[in-house]
């Protein structure tokens, strides 16, 4: 696992439920449900170690490890993880809890969601089923299972409550992802890719990142999210996206007051990709992208959703805010790579 993804993380929280004093379900209360979801959901609750091949300052060869989770949610063997724990490994082994052992294959990762798909050959394989975050409320009881900090002995099991809904991390350089969910449940390295479960034992979340300087503040990336890209992931190994080939920050108050805007909404051009079709249309850094196709951008989340409703190839008309002036700028759009 990249332990640089993990630590050191800069986090700028969107706007979304806060965190609240409401009692977990009363269901909480009621002995043994706990370990009896526990119980039954283990056994599909997988680790993974990586190895990846590097060179030193004088490019001799050397060999690190990874550690991270991941849960089998197909019995032909497709195991949803992080992309951060499997990505640019040379093998992937998975152990299940039973103690079977098996060198796994990555079907495909997507650097949007942070997520990827892996397969291994087995029998008799236990499953997690996904769940629906609809009903998700926060004061929710949560639980998180996986395999931190090389601890040997199976999977770790902690409890909380979910503490926000709807969150956003955007660092450059770090993959953007929304609608996460917030969580006080324990995780820490190696906890990457496990899953968090509702009191139904249904997957609700995947978990994947935690700010180290903090307590009591994990983040796990929604099922509404993972859901449509493991399926994508299983039928062609990858998930397309459309892009107009920016990187940008949502305007925030904080945002707003840094750089002179006069806006509190939409999302800010840090830079263009080069050659990429919104520096071929003329965007340029500075620019504040406020709607798309007549659609209002309220910020980078946003920016995101709008696209997603287009096809590559597709022109739309961007409305940007510029030096004080609101103009249209078109811009066709390219597969998101």
């Amino acid at each position: 696992m990249t332990n640089a993804w993990i630590v050191g993380l800069a986090l700028a929280l969107t706007a979304g439920p806060t965190a609240s004093t409401l009692a977990a379900r009363s269901d909480f209360k009621s002995p043994g449900v706990i370990p009896t979801i526990v119980r039954k959901a283990v056994p599909a609750v997988v680790s993974i170690t990586t190895r990846r091949i590097e060179q030193d300052e004088f490019n001799r060869p050397f060999s690190t490890r990874g550690l991270g989770s991941g849960f089998i949610v197909d019995r032909r063997g497709y195991i949803l993880t992080n992309l951060h724990v499997v990505e640019d490994a040379d093998e992937i082994k998975v152990t299940l809890t039973d103690g079977r052992r098996f060198v796994a294959a990555l079907v495909g990762g997507d650097r949007f969601s942070e997520l990827a798909v892996l397969r291994i050959n087995g029998d008799r394989l236990p499953v997690l089923a996904l769940g629906d975050t609809s009903h998700l409320a926060v004061g929710e009881t949560v639980i998180a299972i996986g395999n931190p900090l090389w601890i040997e002995g199976g999977p770790t099991v902690t409890v909380g409550v979910i503490s926000a809904l709807a969150r956003s991390m955007e660092e450059e350089g770090l993959p953007v992802l929304h609608n996460l969910i917030q969580t006080d449940a324990a995780i820490n390295p190696g906890n990457s890719g496990g899953p968090l479960l509702d009191l139904e034992g249904r997957v609700v979340g995947i978990n994947t990142a935690l700010i180290p300087s903090a307590h009591g503040i994990g983040f796990a990336v929604s099922v509404t999210t993972a859901a449509p890209v493991l399926r994508a992931l299983i039928a062609t190994g990858r998930v397309v996206r459309p892009t107009i080939g920016v990187y940008a920050v949502s305007v925030t108050p904080q945002v707003a007051y840094a750089n002179d805007l006069p806006m509190e909404r939409g999302a800010l051009v840090v830079r263009t990709e080069a050659l990429g079709p919104a520096e071929s249309a003329g965007i340029r850094s500075g620019d504040v992208i406020t709607g798309i196709n007549a659609r209002a951008v309220k910020d980078l989340h946003r920016l995101h959703d709008v696209l997603a409703v287009h096809k590559i190839g597709e022109t739309v008309e961007l409305r940007v805010w510029r030096d004080g002036q609101t103009i249209g700028v078109r811009v066709m759009l390219d597969e998101l790579r």
